[in-house]
């Protein structure tokens, strides 16, 4: 059983990796301009909002959280794991626990209060005392997260094609990016720090 969960695990991972990278690097463009992000995200939405499409990542996140968390399960009677396996799994059941709610929160987004789920409504609670204490290292820590469990298991895979040294290199290089990438949509989504404008309708969610 579990070669199965690991092999499903592992596809689901690179399927939602892929669209992940792209997904950050659209939040990225919004360092330029809010109008340059929402014209990226609209050609993205082409492709990923296609039903076809949509429902696969849907049940690719699915399936992500439930053999992440079964491969969790599985693996709590081994022997102390590495450092590289520590922070895989830690950040694996942090992506789990993201990619739960965030999921959700975007379906509820937009099938109760009938909102287009675009930068305003991520960037609603970072923006809106006193949820910005959630939602501030929420999406920071998910962003790293992303980077930190990519940058383990590539160690962990690395270190048998190009040695230890190297993988740990590349390893230290792919966690310091996450870091980076995720100060840096904190900026884009705060306008710089100066504050981002959030129409009415994506503070309801709130309760304001």
């Amino acid at each position: 059983m579990r070669p199965a969960v690991k092999f499903y695990h592992y596809w689901t991972g690179l399927v939602l990796a892929g669209f992940i990278l792209v997904h950050l690097a659209n939040h990225l463009v919004a360092l330029w301009s809010v109008p340059a992000h929402q014209a990226t995200m609209a050609a993205l939405r082409q492709v990923y909002r296609h039903p076809v499409v949509e429902a696969g990542l849907l049940l690719a996140v699915g399936a992500q959280i439930f053999t992440g968390l079964r491969l969790v399960w599985q693996g709590r009677k081994q022997p102390p794991r590495p450092l590289a396996g520590r922070v895989q799994v830690f950040s694996g059941l942090y992506l789990a626990f993201f990619l739960l709610v965030h999921t959700s929160a975007v379906l509820t987004g937009r099938a109760w209060f009938g909102l287009d789920t675009n930068l305003y409504f991520a960037a609603a609670g970072i923006n809106t005392f006193p949820f910005s204490l959630f939602f501030v290292p929420y999406y920071f820590l998910a962003v790293a997260a992303v980077f930190l469990h990519l940058a383990s298991v590539h160690y962990q895979k690395g270190t048998r094609l190009w040695g230890e040294a190297r993988a740990r290199r590349q390893a230290w290089g792919l966690g310091s990016t996450g870091l980076v990438v995720a100060l840096l949509i904190l900026l884009a989504m705060t306008n710089r720090l100066q504050g981002l404008p959030i129409p009415p309708p994506y503070l309801q969610p709130l309760g304001k």
